[in-house]
C-alpha cells in the first residue's frame, strides 16, 4: 500500500510571499480581486465558531430547528474535527495558498493587464478569518475604484458560492455601499483551459509513478465534495459543471486510462450524491482492480479534505483495509505557474470583455426554495450594472 505525503504548507514560498506582500503594502488599489472561500481553521481553537457558522448557514445546509440543531452537532463534532486537524499539522493551510496564489495572480495581472494595475487580492472566507465583512471592509479602507468578487469555487453550488454571494448581499443590507465603485463578479469556470492543463499535469505526475506495464490501467478516481440528493434534484448547477469539468480534464489526457467520477465528505443520515468515493474505490478492489490515482477535481487547494480525508482515510487506511495495491492522490493546483496564469487570465478577460455579471448567475434553481437567492440575485444584478 503506497500514498505519497503532500506538502501541508506554503514554508518554502514564504520569503516570496513576504517579499511581495511587502512591495505592495504601500501601492494604491485600482482594482480589488476579493477570492471568496468556505476557509478552514488555522489553529484548532478555531474549529468550534468555523464548524458553528457552517451548522447555522441555512444556504449551506438546511436541518429541522436549525437553530438549536445546529450549535449541537457543532458541539458534539469538534473533538473529533480537532482531531483530523492535529493528524494533518494543527490547521488547515488554506488560508496561506489562498494568499500565496492571490499575490502571485496579482503580480501576473499587474504584467498582462496593465491598464486596470495596481491589482490587490483579498481573501474573504464563509466560515472563519478573514471573514467575507472583513474582507471588504478593508477593501474600502484602500479604496478601490474597481472590485471583481471572484468565487474560488471552479463549479457553482448554492451551498459554496451562492453562500458567500449572499454573504456579502446580507452585508450589504446593513451598511452602506461605497460610492464611486464598480463592482463585477466571477461565479464559475469549471472548464478553464489553464485549469484543465493544471489538473492534467497533476494526474500525470501520479500515473508516471506507477510501473509502465500498468501505467494505463490505473483508475483514475475524480473526487468532489458530495451534495445531498434534494439540492441535486432542486437543480443545483454543482454536478453537472463537476462533470464538464471531468470531461474536460479527461479530453485533455486524450481519455488514456478509466475514470469514475466519485463524491466525498456526506454528513449526516439523509441521502447525498454517490457513488461515495471510498465505497466506489472498495467496490473495484473487489473487482480485482487495485492500483488508483485520487484527483481533488473541485478543489483549488489543499485542505482538509485533500489532506486527511483523501490522504488519510482513503489512501492509508482505506487502501490497507480493502487490499489495494497503490493509491496515490494527484496534488490540488496550489501554486503551479498554470494554475496561477488560470486565475490572472480569467480576472483579466473578466476586466477586459466588461461583463459585470453573467446571465448565468441570474438564473435561480428550477425548484428555489430560498427567497434570499431571488433578492440576492436581484440586488447582484443592480450592484453590478450601475
Amino acid at each position: 500500500m503506497l500514498c505519497k505525503k503532500l506538502t501541508k504548507g506554503v514554508l518554502t514560498e514564504g520569503s516570496l510571499l513576504k517579499t511581495m506582500v511587502t512591495s505592495r503594502r504601500n501601492q494604491s488599489v485600482k482594482t480589488a480581486v476579493v477570492m471568496m472561500n468556505m476557509g478552514g481553521p488555522q489553529h484548532i481553537d478555531q474549529v468550534s465558531d468555523y464548524l458553528h457558522r457552517i451548522m447555522t448557514d441555512r444556504d449551506m445546509i438546511q436541518l429541522p430547528v436549525q437553530n438549536f440543531l445546529g450549535p449541537y452537532i457543532a458541539r458534539r463534532r469538534t473533538p473529533e474535527v480537532q482531531k483530523k486537524y492535529m493528524e494533518i499539522g494543527g490547521g488547515s493551510p488554506i488560508l496561506k495558498w489562498t494568499n500565496l496564489q492571490g499575490e502571485l495572480m496579482c503580480k501576473k495581472l499587474d504584467q498582462i493587464s496593465p491598464e486596470t494595475a495596481p491589482h490587490k487580492h483579498y481573501v474573504a472566507f464563509r466560515y472563519v478569518n478573514p471573514l467575507t465583512e472583513q474582507a471588504l471592509e478593508q477593501v474600502e479602507k484602500d479604496k478601490a475604484e474597481r472590485v471583481v468578487l471572484f468565487s474560488q469555487y471552479p463549479q457553482y453550488s448554492c451551498a459554496t458560492t451562492g453562500s458567500s454571494f449572499n454573504a456579502i448581499y446580507t452585508h450589504y443590507l446593513k451598511q452602506k455601499l461605497p460610492s464611486s465603485v464598480k463592482w463585477s463578479l466571477i461565479d464559475r469556470w469549471p472548464t478553464h483551459p489553464f485549469l484543465i492543463k493544471t489538473i492534467s499535469e497533476r494526474i500525470v505526475e501520479k500515473l508516471n509513478e506507477f510501473p509502465e506495464s500498468i501505467r494505463s490501467k490505473v483508475v483514475i478516481v475524480f473526487s468532489a465534495h458530495s451534495l445531498p440528493i434534494k439540492a441535486v434534484n432542486r437543480g443545483d448547477a454543482y454536478p453537472s459543471e463537476v462533470g464538464a469539468t471531468v470531461q474536460a480534464v479527461m479530453r485533455e489526457l486524450g481519455y488514456r486510462n478509466p475514470f469514475i467520477l466519485t463524491w466525498q465528505s456526506k454528513v449526516g443520515p439523509l441521502p447525498w450524491l454517490g457513488p461515495f468515493t471510498d465505497e466506489a474505490i472498495e467496490g473495484y478492489v473487489k473487482q480485482g482492480i487495485k492500483n488508483f490515482v485520487m484527483v481533488p477535481i473541485a478543489f483549488v487547494n489543499e485542505h482538509i479534505e485533500t489532506l486527511h480525508e483523501m490522504d488519510i482515510e482513503y489512501c492509508q487506511d482505506l487502501g490497507k483495509k480493502v487490499g489495494a495495491e497503490a493509491i496515490r492522490r494527484a496534488a490540488a493546483p496550489n501554486d503551479h505557474s498554470l494554475f496561477i496564469d488560470a486565475l490572472a487570465d480569467i480576472v483579466a478577460r473578466h476586466l477586459r470583455n466588461n461583463e459585470p455579471i453573467s446571465p448565468k448567475f441570474t438564473l435561480r434553481c428550477p425548484h428555489c426554495v430560498n427567497p434570499k437567492c431571488y433578492e440576492s440575485k436581484q440586488w447582484f444584478q443592480k450592484l453590478c450594472s450601475s
